[in-house]
């Protein structure tokens, strides 16, 4: 993987190897140019490097003449809720998300505090290739201003939702436990919890910022985390990435939930409570058109990634959206995946379905995901995915981000990288034989037709 990568939500790279002080300043004056006036709200996950990127980042914006709230160490959704809230130029999250402990990063946001469309994207970068770092004089600098209790408003807002019933959920007295990779969901979930009436089990929800394990939630990485759900006899376990838009749950019986169901079961009760429309990318799973359909409600599909998703809810009017990753989206709080809301979506879920998690995971569509890695050595992948579009025109196909292909009782994705010479597919079948069988008919097929 390469040490820095440019993408439409900012730039992310190794401190030390690629993400440089000079880059953080070039990147942050460009981005300062794009906001060009008022308030911009800064926050960080925890990791050990946040001090240094938060001190860059804070130092150019105020030396650009931009005003600063710090909220200091919190979740990527909680600089989201901010800007919106505070009626910012603009937001910048600091944290490389799920990359490990040497990895760190800029998120930028827009006015609205979401990540920023591609037109906007575009304008910024032509800012940063025209590298014209001008700064203020001393009388025109912006203001540094501390607000710590940002992320306390972000939370408690979360808990007003219309849908959350907080006096059912203390009730009933989950014993939840909390998986934070020692990140920025440390200083707020087991706080949420125990407010909700929870007995809490805190594991890795030390404030040490150092990630003791591959920090992206996937279940090779929650061995232990599982074992121990099981071992501390635990109602569910709830784990986080280090910036807390991601959520995914374990089940009382140490298994994992699935992502893709994480979204699957938000949409699920929402959708219980309010009939409306449902955005989630392409390579999420179809058990999200199967709840719909039930609710008589219909789902849109957009390219994969956060501002897609966001984009194709405002289009659409949605009334919650996600990814399959574990991020769910929901409007009236915020138009930012946010773990925060999708824990207070599935203790109330819980607690209206009045059965544990293990049996909630049953009560939904029965799916399962296959993906692999396609190397195109010195092929294209645009002519690649060119070519299996001619091969497959006669079938229903979406072209929106790669090609997505719609069979009866199947789907497949494929989408090339925009950081290696490869193209990911991505397969969805009813059982793991037929998933890992079809995924490999598609490898197969692709190599010996076109590389």
């Amino acid at each position: 993987m390469p040490t820095l990568m440019i993408s439409i939500s900012g730039i992310r790279g190794i401190v030390g190897d690629g993400l440089e002080p000079d880059l953080l300043v070039k990147y942050t004056s460009a981005y300062a140019d794009f906001v060009k006036e008022g308030i911009v709200v800064i926050g960080n996950d925890g990791r050990i490097s946040g001090e240094m990127v938060n001190s860059i980042v804070v130092g150019t914006l105020l030396a650009k003449g931009i005003d600063v709230i710090d909220l200091g160490i919190c979740p990527t959704p909680t600089v989201q809720f901010n800007v919106k809230n505070l009626n910012a130029a603009g937001g910048i999250a600091i944290s490389a998300s799920h990359n490990p402990n040497e990895w760190n990063a800029l998120k930028l946001l827009n006015s609205s505090g979401q990540f920023m469309t591609p037109d906007e994207n575009i304008e910024l970068n032509k800012i940063v290739a025209s590298a014209k770092n001008k700064f203020k004089s001393w009388d025109k600098l912006g203001k540094h201003n501390v607000f710590r209790e940002g992320l306390v408003f972000h939370k408690n807002e979360a808990m007003k939702l219309k849908c959350i019933d907080s006096e059912k959920i203390k009730k009933r007295k989950f014993k939840v436990l909390v998986d934070c990779v020692n990140g920025a969901g440390v200083h707020v979930i087991p706080q949420m919890l125990r407010e909700l009436g929870c007995n809490v089990v805190e594991l890795n929800c030390e404030r040490s910022g150092i990630f003791p394990r591959l920090p992206e939630p996937i279940p090779e990485n929650l061995q232990l985390t599982m074992k121990a759900v099981v071992n501390s006899k635990a109602d569910l376990g709830i784990v986080v990435d280090p910036d807390v838009d991601r959520l995914v749950l374990i089940t009382e019986k140490g298994e994992p939930f699935g992502e893709e169901n994480t979204i699957v079961q938000a949409v699920k009760f929402i959708l219980s409570k309010q009939k409306g429309d449902v955005v989630v990318n392409l390579s999420t799973t179809r058990a999200v058109d199967d709840i719909a359909n039930s609710f008589g409600c219909k789902v849109f599909r957009s390219p994969v990634g956060e501002a897609n998703v966001v984009q194709k809810m405002k289009e659409t009017n949605a009334i919650i959206g996600g990814e399959g990753s574990g991020g769910v989206i929901f409007p009236e709080l915020h138009y930012g995946r946010d773990a925060l809301v999708g824990i207070l979506i599935t203790l109330q879920h819980l607690v209206d379905f009045g059965a544990p998690i293990s049996e909630l995971k049953k009560s939904l569509p029965q799916y399962f995901i296959t993906k692999k890695k396609i190397d195109l050595g010195s092929a294209k992948p645009d002519e690649v995915i060119g070519k299996i579009i001619s091969d497959y025109a006669y079938m229903p196909i979406n072209t929106d981000d790669g090609l997505r292909i719609d069979f009866e009782d199947h789907w497949v994705h494929f989408r090339k990288s925009n950081t290696e010479p490869i193209i990911r597919c991505i397969c969805e079948a009813v059982s793991q034989e037929k998933a890992a069988a079809y995924i490999e008919k598609y490898f197969n097929e692709v190599k010996a037709k076109f590389i």
